[in-house]
């Protein structure tokens, strides 16, 4: 190749005009997160291949979306409800837990599949760029999903019961349920990817995880209403984002318990502070992370 040649070939270079530039974050809060809706087909991917791993190789299919809350509603009916006799404040036991059920399970499922992105991912990150938080919010996409068809189980017993003539009350509050379904899906992700970007260091909080999320279950009102809650202690139980939404869902949907603004204010305040963080922390980590994975 001669010099004429070289020239040309730098002269090409220098005229075409680049559509993207893929550079090094800068600081903490280079976000950069309108990426996430150019890589929405990417995200899309994920989410298609996420629901039908679940179930391609079983032998009942998305019948398992089905069936574990319907038999973790049938155990916590006898188990809290005949044997414990824990107060439902008059609602069927059936349709109590079987809501608290539902929301937990997303929010559990968010939780518990986003803390280990880095860590299950590490294969295809080491070798493609992508954005690293297409991973956990395709995680919380398929799990709406899920949580989709499990809602649909709740709302045919909620129908049943309605008609049977149970004391049942829906209200206007049901018009809320987009901005609780919204609020669990970023308290999800935000822990989620928060516990993800420590793992890559602290290997051991890959074990706590699913033991914390058991005992924080029964740390919120799913087996017991908040009205078994003395009033001394209502204000620890406001800081627990989920404490509010699982009340004011049974609220909303049965007329049980009560909706308390404040309790909604501080678990949407403590939801957006630990969604922020956790962005803000796996995006500083994710460049660093191949290092210590």
């Amino acid at each position: 190749m001669n010099a004429t040649d070289v020239n040309n070939q730098m002269e090409t270079v220098q005229d075409e005009q680049w559509t993207k530039v893929i550079g090094p974050k800068k600081g903490w809060f280079d976000l950069n997160l309108s990426n996430l809706w150019n890589y929405r087909d990417l995200i899309m991917l994920f989410v298609k291949r996420d629901f039908v791993a679940f179930y391609k190789q079983t032998i009942l299919g998305p019948l398992w979306f089905l069936l574990q809350p319907l038999f973790t509603t049938i155990v916590f009916t006898i188990i809290f409800g005949r044997i414990a006799k824990i107060s439902t404040d008059g609602m069927p036991q059936v349709l109590f837990y079987m809501c608290g059920i539902v929301i937990w399970n997303y929010f559990a499922d968010c939780l518990n599949k986003t803390s280990d992105t880095f860590v299950s991912n590490a294969g295809i990150f080491g070798k493609v760029y992508f954005p690293r938080l297409t991973v956990p919010v395709s995680i919380v996409i398929t799990n709406l999903i899920t949580f989709a068809i499990q809602f649909l189980l709740f709302l045919a017993f909620l129908a049943y019961f309605y008609y049977a003539g149970s004391d049942i009350r829906p209200n206007l509050w049901i018009l809320l349920t987009p901005f609780l379904l919204f609020q669990m899906a970023a308290l999800g992700l935000g822990l989620g990817i928060l516990i993800s970007s420590l793992t890559t260091k602290y290997r051991d909080l890959r074990y706590v995880v699913g033991f914390g999320v058991q005992l924080w279950m029964y740390a919120t009102p799913i087996v017991y209403p908040m009205s078994q809650i003395p009033e001394k202690w209502q204000w620890l139980f406001a800081m627990n984002p989920m404490a509010a939404i699982i009340e004011t869902a049974r609220y909303a949907f049965l007329g049980s318990g009560s909706v308390r603004p404040w309790n909604l204010g501080i678990s949407f305040g403590v939801t957006v502070l630990i969604l922020l963080t956790g962005i803000v922390l796996f995006s500083r980590i994710e460049k660093t992370f191949m290092d210590t994975v």
